[in-house]
Parts: C-alpha cells; sequence; structure tokens
C-alpha cells in the first residue's frame, strides 16, 4: 500500500528518565530475540513523495505493541517477532508530515509496506510543553499520553476570534483551571494563575516563549510588567499536574508556553489590517521562506488606540504597542540521518500607554464606570524589550536529539504615575472617601496646594541570560517504551530599580509641576539572582499503561544591594544573601483500559522561591500537589474532567504596588492554606455526519476552585490582614465558565462566545462579601463573524462585550476599575 502524509507529524512523547528506567531499558533490548522470533513480521520501505529518494532514520512503530524501528540507508525496515492481530502502523521522520495506516498480521499476511512522506516544517520537541500539535478534535494520542492536564491552542483557534485587541485573558478563558483578573480591559499587564495560585502578575506560574523564560527577571523579580505580544503567536499552551515539573522555577500551579510564529516550509506572505472604536487601528505582516539548507522570517505587530476611558479634563488613555521579530535558520539536509540546525531569534518591542493604578470611587464608578480622574493625567507607562535566542538542534538515528538554546532578554521600563494624594494613599481614599474629602476632590480637579500630589517614577531595568539544553532519547523494545528527557539550566537575571517621586499642584484641572524629584532618590537598589536547574524525566508506556516519574533540583543564589537615596553614584552599599536549594519529585500514571477514555492521576511538590533579600523567617512556597482525571475521545468529542488539591505549607504574599501595597518587595508568610478545585472540558462537534462542509463546534471550559486558609494570624500584608483559619483568599473566584459555538460553512463562518465569572472577595475573609471589597460577577459575550472572499483573502468583524456589560473587574491597587465596554472592529486578512 501507498499513502501520502500531508499532515504535520505529532511529535513523539517527551520524557525524561530516572536510573531506574535505564536500566530497566536496557535490560528489556537484552532479552533474548529468539523468543520473539516465531511471531509475524512487517516489512517496507520509506520514501519522500514526488522524487522516490530513500527517507533514513524515520520512526516506524506497531502502536498498540509499542514495538519500533527505523529505516536503514535506503529507507527499509523490518519489524519481527509480532502477534497476530489487527494494529496500526505510524511512520514519523523529522522534516515529513506522519503516516498512519491499518496493519494486520496473521495468516495470509506479508509483503512489502510502502509509504511516501510529504515534506512539512521541522518542530522541534523541547521547545514546547506539550508532546503534540493537535487540534482539539484531533488526533489525541500524543496528548493522551500525557498523565496531566494539557491544551493547546493552535492556529486555527487563535485566528478564529479576531476581536479588537489581542488579549491574552480572552485566549486563556477557554483552558478550565486558569485563573484570571482583569486591570486595565486590554490585557497590557496580565494576571494569570492556575489552580489557586495568585495571580499578580502571572509571578506564581512559569511564563516561557519557544521553551525560555521570559518574564523580564523570572527568579529575582518575577512579579514584572513586561508579557509576549499574544497576537503574533500561532500557538498557546498551558500544562499542568505533576510533568510540569520541568518548567520551574515555580512548580506549584502550571507552565504557559507562547509559541512564535514558525519559519514556513516555502514562501509565505500574509498581512492583517483592522480598525474600530476609539480610533482603534491593527497592523500584522509577516513573510517567509525556506530553501534547502536555510530559512527566515519576518514579522511585525502594530496596535494602538486611544482608549475607552475619559480622562476628567480631557486626554489619551490608550496605548501604542509596536512589536517585531525576526528569524534566520540554516540547517543540513534533512534527508541525511543526522540532522542539525542553528536558528538564531531577534525581537523588539516598544510599548506606551496612558495607563494608571488610580481607579474610582463605589459611587462614581455606578455614574461613570468609565471616567478617569484628573489627578491621573501625567500617568505614562514607557517600555522596551528586546530578545534574542540561538538554538541549536541535533537529531540524530534511535530518536536521539539535542536542544541548546542560548538567550538574552533586557527591559526596561518607567511607569509615571501617581502615588498619593496630600500624604493619603490613594487605595484609602477611594475606599472611604467620606473620611477623605478634600482628597477626592483634589483628585477629581479641585485646586490644590503646591506639593499636595506626589507622582512616582518607577524607572527600572532588568536583564535575563542563560544557557539551557534538553537532551531526549527514546527506548524502545518488546512490551515497553521509554521515551527520557533530561535538562540543565544555568540562569541570571536581575531587576535594577532608581527610582524617584516628583510633587505637583492642582490648579484648574491641570498638574503644574512644583518640586523635581532626584534620581535614585525614592528607590535605589539592584536585585540579582544566579540559578542551576536540573531535570529528569521518563515516561514509561507499555500496553495500556503509561508512567511519568520526574525530578527537578533548583540551587538558587540571590543578593539584594541597596543604597542610600542620597547616593545616586552607589558609592555605599548594603548587600543581603539568601539562598535555596530543594529536590521536586513528582509522578504521573495513565491508564487507558479502552480506546476512547484514559485515566490518570499524579502527585508532585510544588515550590516558589523567596526571592533576594528575604530575611531568616520568610520560606519558600510550599506544597505537595494531587489531581485525578479522565479523558473521554471520540470522533468529533472531547471530554475531560480533573480533581485537584493543592496541600501548602507555606503560601507566600509578596508587597508589590500592582495589589495596593508599598511596592517595597517584602514577603509574607501566609502559612498553611488548602486549595481544591474541579476543572472540565468538553468539545462536540454538533453537525458530525451531517456532510456537506458544515461544522458546529461547542466547547465548554469550566473551573471551581476553593481556598481557604488553615490558620488564624494578623499580617501586615494589606490583602490579607486579620485572617481567621477558614477565611477564604482573595482574587480567586469560585466559579468560571467559558462556552462557544460556531457556524462554519465555507466561506463563511460566525462565532458566538460567552465568559461567566463569579465575585471574588479582594480581601481575606468569609461570608457574605462586604460592600466595596468584591469584584463583581460578569458575563462577557463575544460575537465575531468572517467571509472568504478570495481564497487568499477574507473580511471579517468582531464584537467584544455585545450586551456592553458594565462590571468591577478590580479594586486594586486603588480603587473601582472597569473591564472593557462594547468594541467593534472589521478587518481584511490577505494570506498568499
Amino acid at each position: 500500500m501507498q499513502t501520502t502524509a500531508g499532515v504535520l507529524c505529532p511529535r513523539r512523547c517527551r520524557g525524561v528518565a530516572d536510573v531506574a528506567g535505564l536500566v530497566c531499558s536496557f535490560l528489556l533490548l537484552l532479552w533474548p530475540a529468539e523468543l520473539g522470533a516465531q511471531g509475524h513480521s512487517v516489512r517496507g520501505v520509506v520514501q519522500v513523495e514526488g522524487s522516490g529518494e530513500p527517507v533514513v532514520a524515520a520512526v516506524v512503530e506497531v502502536v498498540e505493541l509499542g514495538a519500533s524501528t527505523s529505516t536503514d540507508g535506503e529507507g527499509a525496515f523490518v519489524l519481527s517477532g509480532l502477534p497476530a492481530g489487527a494494529y496500526t502502523l505510524k511512520v514519523s521522520a523529522l522534516g515529513f508530515g506522519a503516516w498512519s495506516g491499518p496493519l494486520t498480521l496473521g495468516s495470509g499476511s506479508g509483503g512489502v509496506v510502502e509509504v511516501a512522506l510529504a515534506l512539512a516544517p521541522i518542530q522541534i520537541p523541547r521547545i514546547t510543553v506539550l508532546l503534540g500539535r493537535t487540534r482539539l478534535l484531533g488526533d489525541p494520542r500524543r496528548i493522551d499520553r500525557i498523565p496531566g492536564s494539557a491544551h493547546y491552542l493552535g492556529p486555527e483557534e487563535l485566528e478564529g476570534y479576531r476581536l479588537a485587541y489581542d488579549d491574552v485573558h480572552a485566549v486563556l478563558r477557554r483552558v478550565p483551571g486558569v485563573l484570571l483578573q482583569e486591570e486595565d480591559g486590554y490585557g497590557l499587564r496580565p494576571n494569570i494563575g492556575m489552580r489557586g495560585t495568585g495571580s499578580d502578575r502571572s509571578s506564581k506560574i512559569a511564563v516561557m516563549e519557544d521553551g525560555v523564560l521570559i518574564a523580564p527577571a523570572p527568579y529575582a523579580a518575577p512579579a514584572a510588567y513586561y508579557f509576549p505580544v499574544v497576537g503574533r503567536m500561532e500557538a498557546v499552551e498551558v500544562r499542568k499536574g505533576s510533568s510540569q515539573i520541568k518548567y520551574g522555577p515555580t512548580t506549584i500551579g502550571g507552565a504557559l508556553n507562547l509559541v512564535s510564529t514558525s519559519i514556513p516550509y516555502d514562501l509565505k506572505a500574509s498581512a492583517e489590517a483592522a480598525g474600530g472604536e476609539d480610533a482603534t487601528r491593527k497592523v500584522r505582516l509577516k513573510v517567509g521562506d525556506s530553501y534547502r539548507n536555510m530559512g527566515w522570517l519576518f514579522e511585525s505587530y502594530n496596535l494602538r488606540t486611544n482608549g475607552f476611558k475619559h480622562l476628567d479634563g480631557g486626554g489619551d488613555t490608550g496605548f501604542d504597542v509596536q512589536d517585531y521579530v525576526a528569524k534566520l535558520r540554516v540547517n543540513t539536509d534533512t534527508l541525511r540521518p543526522v540532522y542539525q540546525e542553528l536558528e538564531l531569534k531577534a525581537g523588539w518591542t516598544d510599548h506606551v500607554s496612558n495607563e494608571t493604578y488610580l481607579g474610582l470611587t463605589e459611587a462614581d464608578f455606578r455614574v461613570s464606570p468609565y471616567r478617569r480622574y484628573a489627578a491621573s493625567q501625567r500617568d505614562l507607562m514607557e517600555a522596551e524589550h528586546r530578545q534574542v535566542q540561538l538554538r541549536y538542534f541535533l537529531r540524530r538515528p534511535g530518536a536521539f536529539d539535542v536542544t541548546a538554546t542560548l538567550y538574552r532578554n533586557d527591559f526596561q521600563r518607567n511607569w509615571y504615575k501617581l502615588q498619593n494624594v496630600a500624604g493619603r494613599g490613594m487605595a484609602a481614599v477611594l475606599e472611604s472617601p467620606d473620611r477623605y474629602p478634600a482628597e477626592l476632590a483634589i483628585l477629581r480637579g479641585a485646586d490644590s496646594r503646591p506639593g499636595a500630589l506626589v507622582v512616582r517614577a518607577n524607572n527600572r531595568e532588568y536583564y535575563a541570560r542563560g544557557v539551557q539544553t534538553v537532551m531526549g532519547l527514546r527506548l524502545a523494545s518488546e512490551g515497553a517504551i521509554h521515551d527520557l528527557e533530561t535538562g540543565v539550566r544555568y540562569h541570571q537575571d536581575s531587576e535594577d530599580r532608581f527610582q524617584h517621586e516628583d510633587a505637583f499642584q492642582m490648579s484648574s484641572g491641570r498638574m503644574l509641576l512644583t518640586r523635581a524629584g532626584a534620581p535614585g532618590s525614592q528607590s535605589n537598589g539592584v536585585s540579582e539572582a544566579n540559578a542551576w536547574a536540573f531535570f529528569l524525566q521518563d515516561q514509561i508506556t507499555f500496553g495500556h499503561w503509561g508512567i511519568t516519574p520526574g525530578l527537578r533540583y533548583e540551587s538558587i543564589e540571590f543578593s539584594r544591594t541597596d543604597y542610600a537615596r542620597d547616593d545616586p553614584g552607589r558609592t555605599r552599599p548594603a548587600v543581603r544573601r539568601n539562598a535555596s536549594q530543594v529536590l521536586i519529585p513528582g509522578l504521573g500514571v495513565s491508564y487507558a483500559p479502552l480506546a476512547p477514555v484514559t485515566l490518570f492521576a499524579g502527585v508532585h511538590k510544588g515550590f516558589a522561591p523567596p526571592g533576594p533579600g528575604a530575611d531568616e523567617a520568610t520560606r519558600p512556597e510550599e506544597s505537595i500537589n494531587y489531581e485525578l482525571g479522565m479523558r473521554l475521545r471520540r470522533p468529533g468529542l472531547h471530554l475531560e474532567a480533573i480533581g485537584f488539591v493543592s496541600d501548602y505549607s507555606n503560601i507566600l504574599g509578596k508587597a508589590t504596588l500592582s495589589v495596593g501595597e508599598s511596592g517595597t518587595g517584602d514577603l509574607f508568610n501566609g502559612g498553611a492554606v488548602d486549595i481544591h478545585g474541579f476543572e472540565l472540558s468538553a468539545a462536540y462537534d454538533l453537525a458530525r455526519g451531517g456532510g456537506a462542509g458544515l461544522e458546529l463546534p461547542l466547547r465548554l471550559a469550566y473551573s471551581y476552585t476553593r481556598a481557604e486558609f488553615r490558620t488564624s494570624f494578623q499580617s501586615e500584608f494589606e490583602p490579607w490582614g486579620m485572617v481567621r483559619a477558614g477565611d477564604l483568599l482573595p482574587y480567586l473566584p469560585a466559579h468560571q465558565l467559558q462556552a462557544s459555538l460556531a457556524l462554519e460553512y465555507l466561506p463563511w463562518a460566525v462565532r458566538l462566545e460567552g465568559s461567566y465569572t463569579s465575585r471574588a472577595r479582594t480581601v481575606a475573609g468569609r461570608g457574605p462579601i462586604p460592600p466595596g471589597q468584591g469584584t463583581d460577577a460578569d458575563l462577557v459575550v463575544n460575537l465575531s463573524g468572517d467571509y472568504r472572499v478570495v481564497p487568499w483573502g477574507t473580511v471579517y468583524a468582531a464584537v467584544q462585550n455585545l450586551t456592553d456589560a458594565t462590571y468591577v473587574a478590580a479594586r486594586r491597587p486603588a480603587g473601582a476599575r472597569p473591564g472593557l465596554p462594547r468594541t467593534i472592529v472589521a478587518g481584511v486578512r490577505l494570506n498568499r
């Protein structure tokens, strides 16, 4: 038989081995060959589609038996000693689409299997967090091997909902167990948590781009103010559960990996232009090509808007983001047994936003939720991010590969924003306006004395650099497959604070500078981290079972150097040092008793380092995490249900400006915390079997989370305050629900989605949420549609917040803050 594969090959299972796994594998390899000699054989040849050239080192696998081999220099293969029966034969090779077909062994079987593989873009498995790139309703075999929660949002899903603003919050609502806290309505500075971890500035999860930590200083200052532009990504991957320990340093909640646009196999070019309300304009361009031994890509993304809030006295409340990425690859011939490539990726992002931390009083919010007080007129964020990655990849016969990445990220930002009024903190004034009427009047634009308004220049510089290497090896023998993976990373990062405060007077609604602060006079210091990380993991598959033991080790050295505020030359350092070493084990088990059903369970240690300058009383954040779940996959149907428990021995709070604290970065122990919950995701094509090209995909994602303190204590951390055992943690909504329904009938497509989030308290407590201490429950509905005018051109329109729902999305750091109002956008997309 001869069949052509034109789809991208899902990458093989990725795992890492412990010593026991290696010993077991070698023993199985040495098993006497004579014991299987009485079975059946299958032989064949694998060639390149069209040319007939042999494909060397292609992996040939009898899926149900776990038996595999590789093709020789002529593209030939032989598998012997196989029992009679009906199986699936799968063939995959680097740089080719996968092929699979039925295989029957028994009386009368034989002959030569001829397989033709089509060329396809090469995917590097070690830069992704999943085992394969499959659609939600597509081939599930690779993802189903994972003994834990795993979700992949590919290009079709990311481009299917073309909304006005590419907000990562809107994207991640489709993944259960991901907790999101809105702040500015645009998702400029996301707040993402997983399974009950805090969401402040996404500091409690591992955030990566192409498998590399992307926070400006992921060890020294993870609660930073940069997040990759999700609008230029081709995929988003989310991993939770025991096997996510590969992606530290934080291993409690999960890992989020953003996959940038890959270099195309042949010449591809696309352009997208859109416009909408509030003078919103978006332009995205990308072009790339590959040749025999090289490839390249250039991509640009530009988005700007005047903003949806109305500043007292007039002014811009929007933002302007410019993002550029270039890639260059050189490689050996893909048909050779040993394949190597070297890829250089460089990126630059410029970000300017007229954004503030100043919200509204409860009364003002209910009258005019999109108002901005006059005292925020000077607030401005200016930021620049530069990244460079040099990645080397080697693949040898026998399913062995090495991926080594050298990386550096630089980030500078200065958020110039209001700090206090007449010596009062903004949060105190907005929470108790009757106590501070004079201060509130100044915020609204009333005349003040000189220096009544203090604006802080939060000037900071970051860098992160390092090198990481991951090696993968597949060992297959009769009855078992070991997907081994081991990795090492050396990483350095730093946060440099050099901040000052200026004083202003409010006069006739305008802020006039009355005193300029000296550079470094508010905060003057450097925090640094040096870290070694190692991991070892083995994904063992035998019969219906899969076992994935793993181990991670982190050794981190922190330093914090403080300088006097009157020492801009930094001549008198005061240095504090601390360190953390931790061993992080994990174990996942999966069992597939029936073809469409997989059961899985896992347990792993959760860990988050304390950070620079922590005193002896500050303990790391640690937990033991458990999960139990099942997957059901049938043609056109996917169902996944998971229960989880996170048993914290200590949880940490950090005094950042974004939570309404002073911004010192001081850490607070929260003691024992119990978090448990339930996740459900489902997808079903209502039109399956209807024919005529009609699709009606229905998708659902639901999360329930309950997080409560197990001890009583008094905390100086404002969001906790006086805590009694049984109090619920702040900013953790109990219920999140996202549902979507699409009607796809070429050339038309219409998509409707709704997202619901229950109320969340903003201060720890129990019982009914007191007025002014909670967010609103919200239901946001989005509608989008597109029409393919020609095969290479599509027009589209979208409405975010179709019902124009108004709700308090957040109360931190100061006052009530709204979500995005109804916003309409239309655009055109061209692909060649």
